[in-house]
């Protein structure tokens, strides 16, 4: 089994959301053993804002893509690749300004891919 352990929060020592997504997290691999645990620091490892350069990822096969869309294209495939890979996700989400931080809503827009992580029904997307 493996387990992707995620935190957002730009408080090191002093957060409590990193705390808790590491007990969780103990807790998991106590009860599940064997357990490989993935982990990503989005405040230090903050995938870009949306961009036209980081929409490539959403441009028809083949397309013709700048550098720039090959790079953030990478960084997209990275993100998905590893959020596809795991059975269990653990996000530590602190609350800033009445709203997550806004380095978990840039990996959230960067692991949205339609036919990937959702899709498209008659009755909207699943």
């Amino acid at each position: 089994m493996k387990l992707l352990h995620i935190d957002s929060s730009i408080l090191s020592g002093g957060s409590i959301s990193r705390q808790l997504t590491k007990d969780t997290v103990a807790q998991w691999v106590t009860n599940h053993p064997g357990t490989t645990v993935d982990y990503l620091d989005l405040a230090v490892d903050t995938p870009s804002h949306l961009s036209a350069e980081s929409l490539g990822f959403r441009l028809p096969a083949g397309a013709d893509l700048t550098d720039a869309q090959r790079q953030e294209n990478a960084v997209s495939e990275r993100l998905v690749s590893q959020f596809l890979a795991a059975d269990v996700v653990v996000v530590g989400a602190p609350l800033y300004n009445f709203s997550i931080p806004s380095q978990l809503k840039a990996w959230i827009d960067r692991i949205a891919q339609a036919g990937r992580t959702f899709t498209y029904t008659e009755t909207g997307p699943k």
